[in-house]
Order: structure tokens, then C-alpha cells, then sequence
């Protein structure tokens, strides 16, 4: 098992970016077969992106429900682009694209009405499972359940683009063009976005790099992201 934080050998990247050429690749040719009226190539699609497009925009507006209502009308807006439908970059950053705007839009339309959850469901399952692996106490899910929500709110206090800009780098694992493509800006001003969002989060957390345990180390990693590339 590879030890937290190390990098992958050679071969494993090399792998990695081969199955995501792949991915792409494939992508790209699914929806040129949705242009084409291919309707089961876009429930394929559907069911590939949906959940990780919901997650990116239950991040951004910090609401389950508004999540799923922007979620839809990302890919109703995909489908209704079909007939212009051009593979000139990664289908990911054009849904991502379209999701960000969307999330941006609400956000400034709404910002004073919006509903927070109080708790990340994704996370604290996240959390569980691990508490059935190492068979830990209750005190121990309560405190590693209060460190990932450290995190989770640490983020979420960011600006609307620095936080979408997190989202994209560190969850996302898009490259600076592709997030200057999404959010329609150079890649020096992305970079200053990420520069600036890390600082926040760096000193935000700074008290997590001195505890012991996994939620330390993801918050550490975290504040780290600028170095990335």
C-alpha cells in the first residue's frame, strides 16, 4: 500500500493518464453520437458525469436540493447543445463549464437566501466506513467527523470563484487551461485564485497540521494544493 502522500511511480502515472485519455477520448465520442440523436449515448453520459457534477454543485451552493435542480439543468442544457456540439476541448471542462455558471448564477442571485446542511453526508459515510475498518470508538468518530467538517467549512467559506477554482484543482484534478477555460479567465488570474484560496486555507487549518490522524494529513494535503503543478 502506497503510504500517504507519496507520489505514483512512473508506470502508475503513466497508466493513469492512459485510462484518462481513454475516458476523454471516449466522451468526446459518445457525444458526437448524442449530436447524431443517439439517445442511449446520453443517459451513458448521464450516468458517467451526474454524480460528480452534483457533488461540484452541492459544493458551490451548499444545498442538496438546489445541487439536483442545477444538476439538471446542466445536462438539459448539454442535450439542448447537441446540434452545435463540437469536441474543441475535454467534454469535462465544457459540462464543468456549464455547471460553474449555472453555480454562479444562484449564488449571486440567491446569496442571501441560500439554506447550508449543517453536515456533508458524503463525508460522514466516508467517515463511518473507516470506523468499521479500524473498529474505532465513538469519541474517535466524533472527532474525526469534526475535523473533515473543519475542512468542508474552511472550503465552503471561500469567494464563489475561489471556491469553484478549489473544486476544479484539488476534487476535480482539472489543470490550470482547463479551469481558465471553465471560468473564462487567463491561467495567471486562475493561478492567483488558487494562490490566494490556499493562503486562506493554509491559515484556516494551520491547527489541523498539528494533530495526528488521517484528517490532519487530507487537511494538510489540501493546503498544499498550490504546489501541485
Amino acid at each position: 500500500m502506497r503510504r500517504w502522500g507519496a507520489q505514483p511511480s512512473l508506470p502508475e502515472r503513466v497508466e493513469k493518464d492512459m485510462a484518462a485519455i481513454a475516458v476523454i477520448e471516449h466522451d468526446a465520442e459518445l457525444m458526437l453520437r448524442v449530436r447524431e440523436g443517439d439517445g442511449a449515448s446520453f443517459a451513458i453520459l448521464l450516468e458517467r458525469h451526474r454524480a460528480p457534477v452534483i457533488h461540484f454543485l452541492y459544493r458551490m451552493v451548499l444545498n442538496q436540493a438546489i445541487a439536483e435542480e442545477l444538476g439538471q439543468e446542466v445536462f438539459l442544457r448539454v442535450y439542448r447543445s447537441r446540434a452545435t456540439y463540437e469536441p474543441t476541448a475535454k467534454f469535462t471542462t465544457w459540462l464543468f463549464r456549464i455547471a460553474t455558471h449555472l453555480a454562479l448564477n444562484w449564488i449571486r442571485d440567491f446569496k442571501n437566501e441560500r439554506g447550508q446542511e449543517s453536515l456533508d453526508t458524503e463525508m460522514l459515510d466516508g467517515a463511518a466506513r473507516q470506523v468499521r475498518d479500524v473498529r474505532a470508538n465513538i469519541e474517535q468518530t466524533m472527532v474525526r467527523a469534526a475535523r473533515l467538517n473543519e475542512v468542508k467549512q474552511a472550503v465552503e467559506g471561500l469567494p464563489a470563484k475561489q471556491r469553484a477554482a478549489v473544486l476544479m484543482h484539488k476534487y476535480e484534478e482539472l489543470d490550470y487551461a482547463q479551469i481558465a477555460r471553465v471560468l473564462g479567465c487567463s491561467e495567471s488570474a486562475v493561478k492567483s485564485l488558487l494562490f490566494r484560496a490556499y493562503e486562506t486555507l493554509r491559515a484556516r487549518l494551520a491547527h489541523l497540521s498539528h494533530d495526528a490522524g488521517d484528517e490532519a494529513r487530507r487537511a494538510q494535503n489540501l493546503v498544499q494544493g498550490a504546489g501541485k503543478e
